[in-house]
């Protein structure tokens, strides 16, 4: 996942990076589904009419990152800056989850894809391995958007990549290495910094070339991605799925995916809004990806972010190739039915450029953010399937990583990798909606076949976190719900 470091001057780089704070005032571009009218993207990138979404982006005069009108952001940490003990804040700004604080702050916990020599070194106590300068640090940031605390949170791994946040409040950092001793999963709890589990692998998790993974609150199953090519699918069964921290390093059992019925093993077969069987083999830990090749398991190209949400976990695959390049896909599979179906893939590099980390939103949209040539973007996709733009790095061509929302759903985080960049961004973002997400999780019906709703039926939907398919149906087998 990691690109070239920018030749930005780090020197010219504090002077634009002085203007912490930009608020992109104006008339509040609110998000509305669907039917909204189509822009031409503000961008570098090949020009098509997408989605409209939260509006057109406004420039940003300190040239950093551009947003629609009526959000703003601060940027709350940089790398070469000052930890709360003063050792210097590391570099390479990687994947993020965000979890409750005290006082009603925010807790995030950042990777640091660090390999080798480098000038901003992860700098811990109690490393892992005192020879390798990768790992994590964590952020408590108050409920005003400013920085409590940033302190090490794991040390001594290599390329953190991505990961998962757990349903109980710990990260999940991924290793993307195949160097010997290293390629694990370790678990980091924000609250006990630099433990002994931090620094302990999970070895039934597999060695290979980890990019990310998330939870399955329901059954404890943890599914999990591989940076390289090709790549696989994989998930581990935990003997201990109780969600606590360490119960992961209990052991397991490693799995990855493979068709049922399919006349090859290629991710780049599937079609567009078809479900496809699945079944899953077991898989040598030590050996995942040799095993896995051997057993005739699903190839996809180089799979990267990843989230489970609603009883679906959604995947990307940055480089997989289409009939219109190799814009990428993103992928979801459903645990409840056991089947795997191509969500997205983009006409044009305008809608989709490369998707690396992911995350749904609050009010149910997936978000990516982009690893592409030119000036990579923050991007929604609907339940519709409808794309839309939501930001901008204006900075360089570096990479974005990490998105994540806080908690309460009122503010979003996320990364430039190089310089390392976290920002806070907050504005007329929409409700949380529950039923929303849930519809994420299934296929809308085609336009013009939907039910006809009312708007107090979609508000009473709303407000008991149903989606309004939910409703309709309750509604036509004569259950009163107003």
């Amino acid at each position: 996942m990691q690109r070239q470091p920018s030749n930005l001057d780090r020197r010219n780089f504090l002077k634009v990076g002085g203007l912490s704070t930009i608020a992109l005032l104006g008339t509040t571009g609110i998000l509305s589904f669907p039917g909204a009218q189509s822009l031409m993207a503000s961008s570098n990138k090949k020009q098509d009419s997408i989605f409209n979404g939260y509006g057109n982006l406004q420039k940003d005069p300190g040239g950093i990152l551009d947003l629609p009108r009526g959000f703003q952001y601060r940027i709350i940490s940089e790398e070469g800056g000052q930890l709360s003990d003063g050792r210097p804040i590391p570099s390479a700004f990687d994947g993020m989850a965000a979890f409750p604080g005290k006082h009603n702050s925010t807790v995030l916990v950042r990777n640091h894809e660090l390999t080798g020599n480098t000038d901003y070194p992860v700098i811990g106590k109690n490393p892992y391995d005192k020879d390798n300068t990768g790992g994590t640090t964590a952020l408590v940031v108050g409920p005003n958007r400013k920085v409590i605390d940033e302190y090490v949170s794991s040390s001594g791994t290599i390329r953190n990549c991505a990961g998962g946040g757990t349903p109980w409040g710990t990260w999940l950092t991924c290793e993307e290495t195949l160097e010997r001793g290293h390629g694990y999963v370790f678990e980091v709890d924000p609250n006990d910094p630099e433990n002994k589990r931090s620094r302990t692998p999970i070895r039934e998790m597999g060695a290979f070339s980890h990019e990310a993974c998330d939870v399955d609150p329901a059954t404890g199953i943890v599914y999990l991605t591989e940076d390289s090519s090709p790549s696989f699918l994989y998930r581990f069964i935990p003997v201990d799925p109780s969600p606590q921290p360490g119960a992961l390093q209990k052991g397991g059992t490693l799995q990855a995916a493979a068709y049922e019925e399919m006349p090859n093993r290629y991710a780049e077969s599937l079609y567009p809004a078809k479900k496809y069987n699945i079944i899953w083999k077991t898989i040598n830990p030590e050996k995942a990806s040799d095993d896995a090749e051997a057993k005739g398991c699903i190839q996809f190209s180089r799979l990267e972010g990843s989230q489970f949400s609603a009883g679906v976990f959604w995947f990307s695959d940055t480089s997989a190739r289409s009939s219109t390049g190799e814009q990428g896909r993103i992928y979801r599979y459903i645990p409840a039915t056991n089947q795997l179906e191509l969500f997205y893939e983009a006409a044009s590099a305008n809608e989709m450029e490369m998707p690396d980390n992911l995350c749904i939103t609050p009010w149910g949209d997936v978000w990516f953010v982009e690893d592409g040539p030119g000036n990579d973007r923050v991007m929604g996709i609907t339940p519709e399937g409808q794309v839309y733009q939501f930001a901008e790095n204006k900075l360089n061509d570096s990479e974005l990583a990490g998105p994540t929302f806080s908690p309460d759903g009122r503010t979003f985080f996320v990364n430039i990798q190089t310089p390392g960049i976290t920002f806070a961004i907050w504005g007329p973002f929409a409700r949380r909606n529950a039923g929303r997400q849930r519809q994420m999780a299934h296929a809308a019906p085609p336009a013009g076949l939907g039910p006809s709703i009312s708007g107090e039926v979609t508000a009473f939907a709303e407000q008991q976190g149903m989606s309004d398919l939910e409703v309709a149906a309750l509604e036509r087998h004569g259950i009163p719900l107003l």
